[in-house]
């Protein structure tokens, strides 16, 4: 094989291997070339002889980068269920949820985020303004596609793009302005996300072509319009010339995939763990743990659960029972305080050519006005670049004085370590219904299938994430008071979601402090499947994440012994312990650089 075709191969090799890892489908089959095959777990891209130039590499990494987020983050089924009729109406359906998992993609890596932009800009650098004279000359699509983008990628406008929206701005600025806060809000509930837009699009005034489409839409059939244009863009060169520029560009486009790939590697290297997380459970674990349907599970935000009536109140219930508590665990939380802001303060350095002015070098400046080193700088301290998980067991035998302890050390916390610089984020997780809700309604209306696997819906928390502030979140954790909340408890899904949360995070320094108190426990899936089915798979799952991640764990027992799942785990007899443990338990792992396993 000579040099050409050696680098094109790479230059294949880093596509391939950018995309699997993207979409976390190890075992997806990449094609180069003009092939038909519509296997499900194909991806066909455009050969690379048809490239001339660096634009046409970058559209290709881009649409690779897309139908990689496309398998990760798309349901085809939840596509398919809430697509609207009307030729122009699925298109736009098409294009909005095309940038929904572009979005999604885009926030935590910036090499698909830069790849993304770029090949949309690269639609307009031939388009000219004086080509649009009339709203015919802008189709809706189009118009549509630049609006929503403009408000999830920046988009930066010029001359031709104000006039492209000029055709429909009123009409699109009366329907989806007021919905984009919210439509963002949604990214990662595909269902609800699609059903706004769905709404939105029937507001929208344009003539449509209602087609009689046969059922046979595949998932590739499903693609957007836009998919279609970028392939039919990459593939418009003419076939069969091999020149030095083309050699060039794949040369020095090939670098440039590897420095992207390196670079969304150095964001989170614990990206990494996240992606081959399935994959390593699937092979390594003596059980293979199943989950007979997630179709009725849901993430939600806490204020999402309940009216802000209602938060309120259980926030003013929750503030009543901290006084109770509070002058026990503000000692603690200013002992932990003390302890943090003592290493932050003794950590300088001086004789700098900038930074803050060094008053015991004040005679030198005196001396000599142009002295340079007369400045000092506070150094980054190891805890400062640190991210505190704290996930809670909101399942019903927490009812009562547990959670309300809970809720009250969790809020405490929060606030103690917000003013020393580290993110706090709030997690708890249960399930949506007891008597496994319409999982188990599914597994009923299909014949009641052996070993079904896990068989009910759950229900994740997020009280606080790691980038709101206190006092915009504090008021969430009164849910955790709420009647009718706490149900069952399925820890080892629960800590795999918390898990992934801080893999992608890109702090140097991750805890995760789980507080649960006992086994995991769902009847709906224990009645069908073995004793010790979800107790199995929170051990694999605990092992797997303490041997293969730097994330550090720590667990508390709430009156039983939670040492058999977690190395380093604590058991409380009383649930008034709990504030002193967190608190002492935290402030030995400040003190010390030593990780956990």
């Amino acid at each position: 094989m000579d040099e050409r075709e050696v680098l094109k191969e790479k230059f294949k090799s880093a596509i391939a291997s950018a995309v699997k890892v993207i979409s976390e489908k190890f075992d997806v089959e990449i094609k180069f070339g003009n092939n038909n095959d519509t296997k499900k777990n194909s991806l066909n891209l455009p050969e690379l002889i048809n490239l001339k130039s660096i634009q046409d590499f970058t559209n290709l990494r881009a649409f690779a980068d897309s139908a990689a987020l496309k398998m990760k983050y798309t349901n085809e089924k939840i596509y398919l269920k809430n697509e609207p009729g009307g030729a122009t109406a699925k298109s736009l359906y098409a294009i909005a949820e095309k940038i929904r998992y572009e979005k999604i993609g885009s926030n935590s890596l910036i090499g698909v985020r830069n790849n993304i932009t770029q090949c949309y800009e690269n639609k307009f650098k031939n388009k000219k303004l004086s080509e649009i004279k009339t709203e015919s000359d802008v189709p809706i699509t189009e118009a549509f596609e630049l609006y929503l983008r403009s408000h999830f990628f920046n988009i930066k406008q010029n001359e031709t793009k104000k006039k492209i929206l000029s055709y429909w701005k009123d009409s699109f600025d009366k329907n989806l302005k007021k919905k984009i806060n919210e439509l963002n809000k949604n990214l990662n509930d595909q269902n609800k996300f699609s059903n706004l837009i769905v709404e939105l699009i029937e507001g929208l005034e344009f003539e449509d072509i209602d087609k009689n489409e046969k059922n046979e839409s595949s998932k590739e059939k499903s693609s957007s319009n836009e998919d279609k244009n970028e392939e039919k863009q990459l593939n418009d060169s003419e076939e069969n010339k091999e020149n030095e520029t083309e050699l060039s560009a794949i040369d020095s486009d090939s670098e440039s995939i590897k420095e992207n790939e390196d670079s969304d590697k150095r964001e989170s290297t614990e990206k990494i763990a996240d992606k081959d997380l399935s994959k390593n459970l699937k092979h390594s674990f003596k059980q293979k743990y199943k989950v007979f349907t997630n179709e009725y599970d849901e993430i939600k935000e806490a204020e999402d659960l309940e009216k802000e009536e209602e938060i309120s109140r259980l926030r003013k219930n929750l503030d009543q029972q901290l006084v109770g508590l509070q002058n026990v665990i503000a000692k603690l939380a200013n002992k932990l305080q003390r302890q943090l802001m003592a290493k932050q303060n003794r950590s300088w350095e001086f004789d700098l050519e900038e930074g803050v002015l060094d008053s015991s070098k004040l005679s030198r400046i005196i001396i000599d006005p142009f002295n340079p080193q007369s400045f000092k700088m506070e150094k980054k301290t190891d805890f400062k670049d640190t991210l505190v998980t704290l996930l809670i067991d909101n399942s019903g035998s927490m009812r009562g004085r547990p959670i309300s302890v809970a809720a009250i050390c969790a809020d405490i916390l929060s606030r103690t370590l917000e003013r020393c610089s580290v993110k706090v984020e709030i997690l708890g997780f249960t399930t949506k219904n007891w008597k496994g809700g319409k999982s188990r309604e599914k597994w009923n209306l299909n014949n009641k299938p052996i070993n079904p696997g896990r068989l009910n819906d759950l229900r994740h928390i997020i009280y606080k994430s790691a980038d709101t502030l206190w006092r915009q979140s504090k008021k969430n954790l009164g849910l955790m008071l709420k009647e009718g909340l706490l149900k069952e408890n399925i820890d080892g899904e629960a800590l795999l979601w918390s898990f992934k949360r801080l893999a992608k995070r890109r702090e140097e320094r991750k805890i995760l402090m789980i507080i649960s108190d006992g086994a995991p426990v769902d009847d709906s899936t224990l009645s069908v499947n073995s004793g010790d089915y979800l107790e199995k798979h929170l051990k694999q799952t605990v092992k797997w994440i303490e041997e293969n991640s730097n994330i550090e764990i720590l667990a508390i027992g709430i009156g039983h012994d939670v040492t058999r799942y977690y190395k380093k785990a604590i058991k409380i007899t009383d649930v008034q312990e709990l504030g002193d443990v967190m608190v002492n338990q935290l402030t030995d792992l400040f003190s010390s650089n030593k990780t956990i396993h």
